[in-house]
Order: C-alpha cells, then structure tokens, then sequence
C-alpha cells in the first residue's frame, strides 16, 4: 500500500473523496484543497484514468522541517535521486504554499531543481535537463509553515485537460467543476439533463462521458507516470482495456445543451465529436426567451455569465430574469440549478431557491442555487 495525495479545488473535497472510495481507494481523508488516501499501483493508474473531479495525483516521497532554502537544499540533497531520475531524463519542479524565509515559488522550486542536479553532477558529471511543457519527472514541492513535502507528480498535466476540448468558449468552466456539480445537482443517467446555455459543451458532455460510463483520461495522449521508472505497461494496458469494454452503448434519457451563440455551438459539437459521444448529445441553437422543455421532468443546470468575466452585471439583470420565467412557466416537473456568483443577479431569477450550495469557480466564491418547479 502506497500513500497518495489528490489535489482538488476549493470546497469540492467531500465529493473528491468519495469519488475515490468509489475507485477503491483505501484511508480516505480530505482536507483542505485535498484528499489523503491509499492504494496501490493498479489504484494509482485508475485514479488518473477515470477520477472526473480531481486535479493532480501527488506520491509523497518524503516529509521534513524546512525553515529556510538552506535547509531545502540540504534535505533534498539527502535522497537518492538516481531511483526516480537518470541524467537523461528531463525534469520540472513545481512549488505551491511559502513560509517566511521560503516566501516565492520560483525561488523555492529553483533550490529543489539545484539539489538534484548538483548531486548528479557529482555522482556522474552529467546532469537532467529541465524540460517545463513535458518533463518526465514532475516533481511537487508544497511548503506549509515550517514543513515541506516533496511529491511526484503522476498526472503530469492537471486532470481537468481532459484532451477532448482544444475549442473552448470565453469562460469555460473547468471539466472537474462540472462533473462535481453534477454529482450536487444528484444527477444520474435515468434522468434527462439540458444546459440552456451551453456554451462550448462542458457540462452536457460531462453528463454524457458520466452516463456512458466512459473514462475521461481515455483521451489523455500522456500521464507523468508513464515515464517513470517503475511503469508497469501490462498493468496500464490491462486498466486500459477494461475502461474501453465498460463504456455503455446507449444513453437511457436525453442530454442536451443550447445556446443562441452559433459558433460556440460549432465548438460544443467539434468537443463532443472528439470523446466519440458527438452523435450522442443534442446540441441546437435556441435563444433562452424560445427554449421549451424536451420531456415532463429532468435536471437543468446552466452557468450563466455573471459579470465578473463576461458581460456586465448591470445588463445581465434580464437575463436572470428571463431564466426564472421560462423555468416557471415551460419547465414544471423539472429541478433547475444556477451557478452564479452574484448574489444580486440571483435575485432577479424571483424564484424561491430550496437549496444554496457553496461552489468555488476558480478562486471566485459562487452559489449553486437550487430550484424545485411545481
């Protein structure tokens, strides 16, 4: 058994662990922007593979008191290095949190990198080179107060790249904020979901790759694991094998998305085509005033601009209200979520919220609103 650490967004934790526990992971323990567990190496790779609302898989490989860059230097000095990394491997340092003499990341991430060439250098006069876009050693350096822990990255690339969405509209919600609102909002496969206003397609196509039971890493090209020394190959391609024989053929109930915007429509469907669920999710162009339920009952959920990145919330006030009129007078039988992080922009829906459920979006402090139409 091997200790792992998930990175998660802010708040999202409770539902990250119990993602994990559903994967096997054994001593599941969330904490903040985090979830501790344990598992072996088949756990790791199948984490990577198929966790939907998770970041990064860090291994921890070593825990030590760290007040000053002398000591950084010193520490890291103290591993041997030549078991993870050999000279003609290519490497990258990535550094988060600060104490008071360790107080930039740049600096910090520097010493580690120095540490491990210089005892290369001194062992074989040879040293790694630093590769940042795609190193095979990524190695995580998380300073917290007087302790440092340092991880091996083996995700590589954060986990919400799934690989499926170069096309991108102008505030796309990251793929791991969607699938985790889908598991607030109680989603599941029996019941027909839309997005009104869909954008580029990330949350319809999470529904989607969820429903079909399909592994959103299958359309990674690469995980940091792969590079490592110990990769087990038959085992990856093994775990491989039984994600692509699980996926479902067909889905139970409608997914679908809308949006009067014609070319991030264009961008929804070239998303969707590319995890192979194109012909699967209904993408049509509606403007929200013309939108009319496609069954009695099923889940909505959108996340409409909410004057912080797009548009101005002084003019978004119609919209909002247009959005609580149609879900009042077409959507009866239906349960609708709004993502927004505007309190008063929430209020112009002028619909009761039977729920308000905390969400970051990114650093910015959000509330999924919840509203039972009757």
């Amino acid at each position: 058994m091997n200790n792992y650490f998930a990175t998660v967004a802010r708040g999202l934790e409770p539902i990250a662990a119990q993602e994990l526990e559903r994967l096997g992971a054994m001593d599941v323990r969330p904490e903040f922007t985090g979830v501790h567990f344990a598992g072996d190496q088949a756990l790791l790779y199948r984490v990577n593979l198929w966790a939907r609302t998770i970041f990064r898989v860090l291994v921890p490989i070593k825990e030590f008191y760290c007040p000053s860059p002398e000591m950084l230097y010193k520490e890291v000095q103290k591993i041997s290095w030549e078991q993870y990394l050999q000279p003609y491997n290519t490497l990258a340092v990535d550094c988060t949190g600060s104490n008071q003499k360790l107080n930039h990341t740049h600096f910090t991430a520097l010493q580690v990198k120095n540490a491990i060439v210089d005892q290369q250098r001194s062992q074989s006069g040879k040293r790694s080179s630093i590769d940042i876009e795609n190193p095979d050693l990524l190695i995580n350096v998380h300073i917290h107060q007087d302790r440092c822990i340092l991880s091996l990255d083996s995700s590589g690339t954060s986990l919400h790249r799934r690989g499926y969405r170069p096309a991108m509209g102008l505030a796309p919600l990251k793929e791991t904020l969607a699938a985790a609102i889908l598991d607030m909002a109680e989603w599941d496969a029996s019941l027909p979901f839309l997005d009104p206003l869909c954008g580029s397609g990330t949350l319809p196509i999470e529904a989607g790759l969820k429903a079909l039971n399909i592994a959103p890493g299958l359309f990674r090209q690469k995980f940091g694991f792969f590079s490592w020394s110990d990769f087990d190959e038959p085992l990856w391609q093994e775990l491989l094998e039984e994600a692509k024989n699980s996926r479902k053929l067909d889905l139970k109930e409608i997914i679908s998305g809308s949006d009067r915007d014609y070319d991030v429509l264009t961008q929804a469907r070239a998303n969707a085509e590319r995890c192979g669920i194109g012909h699967k999710i209904t993408f049509t162009q509606t403007d929200l005033s013309q939108l009319e339920a496609p069954t009695d009952c099923g889940i909505l959920i959108c996340n409409p601009p909410y004057g912080e990145r797009l548009g101005d919330a002084r003019e978004l006030g119609d919209l909002y209200k247009m959005l609580g009129d149609v879900f009042k007078q077409r959507f009866k039988g239906w349960t609708a979520f709004i993502l927004t992080g505007n309190k008063e922009l929430a209020k112009k829906v002028g619909l009761k919220a039977s729920r308000r459920i905390p969400v970051y979006n990114g650093s910015l402090a959000c509330t999924l609103l919840k509203y039972e139409l009757y």
